[in-house]
């Protein structure tokens, strides 16, 4: 029985052989670790060529790892019109060039908010996202664009926010980063089994019990002050009650992926995929 989530890294793991290195590497070595996720990391450009991407596309199938992107930090949905048209293409890149590695799903970083109201921001985010989705379909470009939920109060990127994109344009999802919502509360809350269980009622009541079964997860220790996140850290220097978050994940019978972005990239990720069997009492 396979386990109900894949377990794998954001960016390449750290043990990564130089040969053949990059992303065939990162794939190779994922496999050698038994995991079976990969996240490719096009966090500052998306620099890669389509003959690169159809090798990414061939030894993920091969080995049977599942690809993401995370599209480059500098987008944001709230951009001014002068900046918009390069945040657009940094998303779209992202898209395109993501398909053709074979990625299913591309993360980004919604932007600011930059002291507005959310009610402000959101139609202006979501008429951008949605001609974005247009012009993917029009390109026969089926990626899920996922909006990530973020770690401090002053981002665009509340699960209100996020679930509200998934909910108002078809082909748009969530990315859940559970340690972002911890972190974003700044005050220690959002970090237990009755919270967590909210959470997970809160997306299947806004987008369906089908979206339980399709989770997008991001997971790592976290450091943060009253006004969010400052830092990943590894899980084990964290207060993040990792078996909280697991045991509401079993209980609503959620699937998907786990993507781990902790210093300690594969290593975390192994540790995630073992508390996981042993709270769920799934093995592969």
């Amino acid at each position: 029985m396979a386990l109900s989530f894949r377990f794998g890294t954001v960016g390449s793991p750290k043990s990564t052989p130089p040969k053949p290195g990059g992303s065939i590497g990162a794939i190779q070595r994922l496999r050698e670790l038994d995991l079976d996720a990969l996240e490719l990391g096009w966090v500052q450009a998306v620099r890669v060529s389509e003959s690169t991407c159809a090798e990414i596309r061939a030894a993920a199938q091969a080995q049977d790892v599942s690809i993401s992107v995370h599209a480059p930090y500098f987008i944001n949905l709230n951009a001014n019109e002068d900046e918009w048209p390069k945040s657009r293409k940094r998303l779209m890149d992202a898209a395109y060039y993501g398909n053709l590695a074979g990625a299913t799903d591309i993360i980004f970083h919604p932007g600011s908010y930059f002291g507005k109201d959310p009610s402000e921001v959101l139609p202006i985010a979501l008429e951008r996202l949605e001609g974005c989705v247009a012009e993917l379909r029009q390109m026969d470009n089926p990626v899920i664009l996922r909006p990530e939920t973020m770690g401090k109060s002053a981002m665009l990127g509340s699960l209100q926010d996020t679930l509200a994109m998934s909910q108002a344009i078809q082909g748009v999802k969530p990315c859940i980063d559970f340690a972002h919502l911890h972190a974003r509360a700044g005050d220690g809350s959002m970090n237990s089994y009755e919270e967590w269980s909210r959470v997970l009622e809160q997306i299947a009541r806004t987008l369906g019990e089908g979206a339980l079964q399709d989770l997008h997860i991001h997971l790592s220790g976290i450091e943060y002050s009253s006004k969010g996140e400052r830092e990943h850290l590894k899980i084990e220097d964290a207060d993040l009650n990792i078996a909280a978050i697991f045991g509401a994940l079993k209980d609503f019978a959620c699937r998907g992926r786990i993507l781990c972005e902790s210093p300690v990239l594969e290593d975390d990720a192994l540790l995630l995929r073992q508390m996981w069997m042993e709270i769920s009492g799934e093995t592969p």
